[in-house]
């Protein structure tokens, strides 16, 4: 425990289908002091490339919780529309998202959570992740 400041984490997450919809998986990781502490590829089925965002997301959010209840978060994602949404700059229309969404706001208390937007190249280790998960996958 770190004594006057809270425990900082970094989840990078991202999502993907090959068709939109399509076969889709997540890939996230979530590190402390740059060592990664966690990190998963999951296929999810067929489904759209957004859902597929914040299964990933919601994934690292999980563990996080699990692992530090009182932790300062700061997600990266090339995604602008998980992003957006989450910073509360979007409003969310679709009524799948909005569940996702909420779903991401339960799984870590919002509070402590700061989403930033990278660009693709800053999210490869997410992205392989996520591509190996596909690509064992037999669909």
């Amino acid at each position: 425990m770190y004594f006057g400041e809270k425990l900082k984490l970094i989840i990078e997450a991202d999502g993907g289908s090959r068709g939109n919809p399509g076969p889709a998986a997540y890939g996230c990781l979530v590190k402390k002091d740059d060592e990664i502490i966690f990190q998963e590829g999951k296929y999810i089925g067929v489904t759209t490339n957004n859902v597929a965002e914040y299964s990933g997301l919601i994934r690292a959010l999980e563990f996080c919780f699990s692992f530090e209840k009182d932790a300062e978060i700061e997600v990266r994602m090339d995604s602008k529309l998980v992003v957006q949404q989450m910073s509360g700059n979007w409003k969310i229309k679709h009524e799948n998202m909005k569940i996702l969404a909420e779903k991401a706001k339960i799984a870590f208390p919002s509070k402590n959570v700061k989403y930033i937007w990278i660009p693709r190249e800053e999210n490869l280790l997410a992205d392989e992740l996520l591509n190996i998960a596909l690509d064992a996958e037999k669909y």
